[in-house]
């Protein structure tokens, strides 16, 4: 497996490279989505929650530069945990930092994160105040996939916090359509998607990166039921990534 700026890239030829690259330039998309794109990272900038697309079979994600931000745009309690986003090298290096974990461990955790696209809960050594919001009982929700497309909106604008993009009790929303319908005008919505159905998607899985490099399913999502359910996923990340202790 390849490596970009740092962080694992995926292989060609990968079902899900559109996702692997942190800083692979965005494809052309003409004037409208150049400002789109413009709009959406105005947003984030000034405090904003702001919905932005996943490719399929993902849905989308809700983001702001203040965990409350992104409760309050899912209409939950200001304190709830919040993950962090991983967009840039500059995070992956100070979150990587904090990790109670070794190399080995560590390198399988950004290969679940970029490669598998999960959610992963890993176990921290100290907990600056930045991640708090991320960190129950010494470990951290973190959250690290990002489109390529999506690299002039994220790239550089600093600590981002991470949830589906769903209001408490509603399915996530899996089109710019549907976000609008779902979330309150003050939330920006990201006026882009892959060209596939907003139908069939799901959030992410969730794992829990222990210290002895041996992983749990936390969460179903679109990862495991693709391998057709939790026990098939981790079999399946054991032969691809010589996991220890699945369970």
């Amino acid at each position: 497996m390849g490596e970009v700026g740092g962080v694992p890239a995926q292989p060609s030829g990968h079902p899900r490279r559109g996702v692997g690259r942190v800083h692979r330039a965005p494809p052309g998309g003409g004037t409208h989505v150049s400002d789109a794109l413009a709009r959406a990272r105005a947003a984030l900038r000034a405090g904003a929650a702001v919905v932005l697309p996943n490719p399929y079979p993902l849905t989308s994600v809700v983001t702001a530069r203040v965990p409350a931000v992104v409760n309050e745009a899912k209409g939950r309690p200001a304190t709830q945990s919040v993950a962090l986003w991983l967009t840039d090298d500059e995070r992956w290096t100070e979150f990587t930092e904090l990790t109670d974990v070794d190399e080995r461990t560590r390198s399988l955790m950004h290969r679940l994160l970029v490669a598998e696209r999960v959610t992963l809960l890993v176990p921290l050594r100290e907990c600056p105040k930045w991640a708090e919001s991320a960190t129950r009982d010494g470990k951290a929700l973190v959250f690290a996939a990002r489109w390529s497309r999506l690299a002039p909106v994220l790239t550089g604008v600093g600590r981002l916090h991470v949830s589906s993009a769903n209001r408490t009790g509603h399915a996530p929303c899996g089109s710019p359509e549907q976000a609008r319908k779902t979330f309150p005008e003050k939330v920006h919505v990201l006026d882009m998607d892959d060209g596939r159905p907003a139908d069939g998607r799901s959030a992410t899985t969730t794992l829990e990166l222990r210290h002895d490099g041996s992983v749990s399913h936390v969460r179903t999502g679109a990862q495991d039921r693709a391998h057709g359910g939790p026990a098939a996923y981790l079999t399946y990340l054991a032969r691809t990534y010589g996991v220890r202790g699945c369970r």
